[in-house]
């Protein structure tokens, strides 16, 4: 039987949350935040974190 993924209950979250705000990402800013946590707990175990890897937060990225 497959282990779940440990990160589906954040990527799910987000889906939901992104649905209810009609896509607008700011308004989902700490389930992002939360996904983005897991996704780094869990480096290399979740297929849920496939996009997120390289990603950074707006707040973290470089303004050059």
């Amino acid at each position: 039987m497959p282990q779940k993924d440990p990160c589906q209950q954040q990527a799910c979250a987000i889906q939901k949350c992104l649905q209810a705000n009609k896509y607008i990402e700011s308004m989902c800013e700490d389930v992002i935040r939360e996904m983005r946590r897991c996704c780094q707990a869990q480096t290399g175990n979740s297929i849920c974190c496939s996009g997120f890897k390289d990603s950074q937060p707006a707040d973290e990225k470089s303004n050059t």
